[in-house]
């Protein structure tokens, strides 16, 4: 049974845990980093803008911020280019010490520094588990008369790592090592402690030392957790405010350069002085922001030197025509849907058009036209996706299809359309679609649906743009009717809870199924592959009954860079070409 890959946001709020690494015997056709090149170094894998230093956050979680940040905060391990993991890294490693209670030992490298000197030590992890709001934070907020069911705004929900660990990392302060124990079988362990943020950053905030901040979370202090919450949700900066090493630190190859953020326009980062591990390939690495239609003007005028833009026809026609450049294709785990906001501002509310006028929308929705004509002629095998937790690749896909879809929305239907339009109660819907734009490929998918689903009195209205997946926008207020954008595996079983389950961090659509949320933690505690399986067949079908959202088709991928760059490599998961960019070089 192949492994079932999960889920994080690709042009919406997600992230990754992937991390710098050494080069590895994984890794193809690789150049050792022996020296730093002094010529730099230019990418581009948005138009948005960085976020600043804190990608934990539910608002920061995302492709474009970690395109940065990864280069500057590395973990324990890394996914390879086949989406498999792979651990043992500058940072340190892990071992599992016992199955029964499942116990791992995390150990630090004696080298492990923050940018400054300051050494990395247990403390900085236990802190993470403490952002991660464990029940004694939970409990003092309802103390306390909040209705806030969390003080650190952290992606990740409490079950994945506080709840699942309850006594948190096990350590004194100082140490290199440390020790989590699981109050039961988790078949993600391996990627439930991966980022980590400095600790004597929050400590000094507070007028503390590391040890004491260190000692107040381990007595539950509550007021300390108060200061210490408000000053983590607000580690971020302004747009083009480079902020200072003793506020951000690098414990990687690059850190931020000084002036070197013009907001709107790039990020610089420069080697970190005080890394300890394979020297950074270039003196400025540059990212840029720039739009998916700019990308192929840019690469050719060498404004960059390495796109991962869009894929079409059209899009490989004009690098193939490029002098200087080389261009890759391939497969990826990213898979395009339309999901479909419940929440109290959209017509699909239930106190609006509900499950009917989804339902509409769905029978209106040309899915098998959107393939043929924006993906087959770049990749003839695509095929119109019918599950969010499978790609059709994969062996169990056919199973739980079958058992959970019975191909009702494979054809337009315009006439069940219009009887659930009528069914619904609301006469002549509009229907908002929105999406990151510009972005041609979906404002084409907007165009198909909105010739569509007029037949049905259906009127589609495309707000789509730069603004609509950006913090402070659209998608984060819940101010829209269907978001169209795309998921990213990633490796892990679970990380779909997050987005599925009715308490999901990254559940942005006022969704809730009580069957989902169980079966999420039937597939949480148990590492049978045959559960996983059992119950994401029912979480799949549930998912259709109550229409969350349309899957649409995988993604083909091309990435094209300079002839002459280094370690430029395709990978299937989640960062796209910047997986490794610490690594690139002349």
């Amino acid at each position: 049974m192949k492994k079932v890959y999960s889920l994080v946001a690709v042009g919406a709020a997600a992230t990754l845990v992937l991390s710098a690494c050494s080069s590895s015997d994984n890794s193809s056709g690789k150049t050792e980093v022996t020296e730093t090149s002094d010529r730099p170094i230019s990418f581009t894998v948005a138009q948005d803008e960085f976020d600043g230093y804190n990608t934990f956050k539910a608002s920061t979680y995302s492709t474009w911020n970690t395109a940065i940040t990864d280069r500057m905060m590395p973990g324990f391990g890394w996914f390879d280019t086949e989406g498999v993991w792979q651990h043992g890294t500058d940072l340190g490693d892990y071992e599992e010490i016992s199955e029964d209670p499942l116990t791992i030992k995390y150990t630090i490298s004696d080298d492990a520094v923050y940018q400054g000197g300051t050494p990395i030590t247990c403390e900085d992890f236990y802190m993470d588990w403490v952002a991660q709001n464990p029940e004694w934070i939970r409990d003092g907020l309802e103390e306390s008369g909040s209705d806030s069911a969390s003080l650190f705004d952290h992606v990740s929900g409490p079950e994945t790592y506080a709840n699942a660990v309850p006594e948190g990392p096990q350590c004194e302060a100082g140490d290199k090592e440390f020790t989590i124990e699981y109050n039961a079988p988790n078949p993600d362990w391996e990627l439930v402690v991966t980022g980590v943020l400095p600790s004597h950053v929050i400590a000094d905030k507070l007028d503390m030392t590391k040890e004491e901040l260190f000692q107040a979370f381990k007595d539950e202090d509550f007021d300390v957790a108060q200061e210490a919450a408000e000053a983590w949700n607000g580690w971020t900066s302004e747009a083009g405010e480079v902020p200072s090493p003793d506020e951000a630190p690098s414990w990687g190859p690059y850190t931020l350069k000084e002036g070197g953020w013009k907001a709107g326009e790039y990020v610089t980062l420069e080697p970190n002085p005080d890394w300890w591990g394979e020297p950074a390939g270039t003196t400025e690495l540059v990212v840029k922001q720039i739009s998916p239609e700019a990308m192929l003007q840019a690469l050719n005028n060498e404004d960059v030197n390495v796109i991962e833009p869009q894929a079409t026809q059209d899009t490989l026609d004009q690098l193939e025509a490029m002098d200087g450049v080389v261009t890759s294709e391939g497969s990826t785990l990213i898979w395009e849907h339309l999901d479909m906001n419940q929440g109290g501002s959209s017509i699909f509310a239930e106190d609006e058009g509900g499950l009917a006028l989804r339902e509409a929308f769905a029978y209106c929705v040309p899915r098998q036209d959107i393939v043929d004509k924006l993906i087959k002629p770049l990749n003839p095998d695509a095929e119109v996706m019918n599950a969010r937790e499978y790609f059709p690749t994969d062996e169990d896909y056919a199973d739980v299809v079958e058992a959970s879809y019975d191909g009702r929305y494979d054809e337009v239907d315009i006439d069940k359309a219009k009887e659930k339009v009528e069914e619904s109660g609301i006469d002549n819907p509009t229907i908002r679609i929105g999406y990151s734009g510009p972005n041609q490929r979906r404002t084409d998918q907007v165009s198909l649906i909105q010739a569509s689903c007029a037949d049905a009195g259906i009127t589609i209205e495309d707000v789509g743009s730069a603004e609509f997946m950006a913090d402070g926008g659209n998608w984060s207020n819940g101010d829209f009717d269907v978001a169209l954008f795309a998921w990213s595996g990633s490796g892990q079983i679970v990380s779909g809870q997050n987005i599925y389950a009715s308490n999901g961090n990254q559940n942005m659509l006022s969704y809730a199924n009580d069957t989902v949320d169980e079966e999420w933690q039937k597939v949480n505690q148990s590492l049978d592959p045959e559960v996983w399986l059992s119950s994401k067949k029912i979480i799949e079908k549930e998912l259709w009954d109550d229409l969350y959202g349309i899957p649409l088709f995988a993604h083909p991928g091309i990435i094209a860079y300079t002839d002459g760059l280094q370690n430029v490599e395709q990978t299937v998961v989640q960062t796209g070409v910047s997986w490794n960019a610490e690594q690139w070089t002349w």
